[in-house]
């Protein structure tokens, strides 16, 4: 079979594992926001209530939490659709298709430069490749799908790998490679995964930051799931990046990871947010980034985005996506 037939066989089975998933949550948003209209109906025509003085912190109408929640989701969509394309090529040597990347009113998706097809050596890193892969391409589906005519289009992408491409900009920001040297996340197993570590820190802590803005609570548990998916992503690329760092007695690939914590951090602002996967003493492992009290950290949606721009200056646009992300969500946080 080839791999074209693969990857659709296995985008038609996830759309079909989350069709009804996919029914529940709109039928609960819907009845939700149903519920809120009515009620704000029965305040307003009740003729023995006065109108209230408004607070100074009034609550949000149910129209406005409901465009929240949109806004917030489509944030997240465009995440996916950056790692998707990553993975999905990584795997497949081919993108979304199409269909996948347009918007709900039926703007066309956004054009991806660089990606290719990994020629893994490892058995394990290949399996781990396409499970993940499978996964971002459903998240994908499976927010455009919720979302539906309000779901925006696939922005404009950029994972190439070549000298003016935005891994390797964001390698040499990082000091991963030198100021002229290049970084391909296509080039071997150890590469990819080191691309993979970039995005999937990321993704969770723009999903953990952003869930607080999510006033729905079928939005809010659906979100709560797809984060837990990323963090099982995040965990086990964090791994096996540690274990295949001990195969190497110059500790590259631990070096490797911290320096791109480190850059992660000092693109998201002040707060030391990031960690690597070793400890400080580089002798146990650290697998798991999180506070004190074992609890993972959380980035606002400016801080995501300074990360994914590889800028410090609040811009819409740069990096991984040149033009910026689509939605009302788009501009990055003055971090300098």
């Amino acid at each position: 079979m080839s791999d074209s037939s693969t990857l659709n066989l296995i985008l038609e089975a996830g759309e079909r594992r989350r069709a009804e998933r996919r029914t529940f949550l709109r039928s609960a948003a819907g009845a939700t926001m149903a519920a809120g209209s009515l009620s704000l109906l029965a305040a307003c025509s009740d003729n023995n209530t006065s109108v209230p003085t408004p607070s100074p912190t009034p609550t949000p109408s149910p129209a406005a939490s409901a465009q929240q929640d949109l806004d917030v989701l489509n944030f997240a969509l465009n995440l996916e659709y950056l790692e998707a394309q990553f993975y999905v090529r990584a795997v497949y040597g081919q993108g979304l298709p199409d269909v996948a990347t347009a918007g709900g009113n039926g703007q066309a998706g956004g054009a991806v430069t660089g990606g290719r097809q990994v020629t893994f050596t490892d058995p394990v890193v290949a399996q781990y490749a396409r499970e993940i892969a499978a996964d971002e391409a459903a998240h994908v589906n499976f927010l455009r799908s919720v979302l539906g005519p309000a779901a925006v289009a696939q922005p404009a992408i950029n994972i190439d790998g070549g000298a003016s491409g935005a891994f390797t900009a964001a390698a040499r920001a990082a000091g991963v490679v030198g100021p002229t040297g290049t970084f391909d996340p296509y080039a071997s197993d150890e590469n990819f995964l080191l691309g993979a570590f970039i995005f999937e820190d990321v993704g969770v802590s723009a999903y953990k930051g952003a869930s607080p803005l999510i006033t729905n609570k079928t939005y809010l548990e659906a979100a709560a799931g797809i984060l837990a998916a990323e963090a099982y992503h995040a965990g086990l690329v964090r791994t096996v990046l540690y274990a295949k760092g001990l195969q190497t007695p110059s500790l590259m690939l631990a070096q490797s990871a911290g320096k791109i914590s480190d850059a992660r951090d000092s693109l998201d602002g002040a707060s030391d947010l990031d960690q690597g996967i070793v400890g400080s003493d580089a002798t146990q492992s650290n697998i798991v980034p999180t506070d004190a009290d074992g609890i993972a950290y959380s980035r606002t949606t400016g801080q995501v985005l300074n990360i994914v721009y590889l800028s410090k200056s609040a811009l819409i646009g740069g990096g991984f996506f040149p033009s910026g992300i689509n939605g009302n969500i788009r501009t990055s946080a003055n971090s300098a």
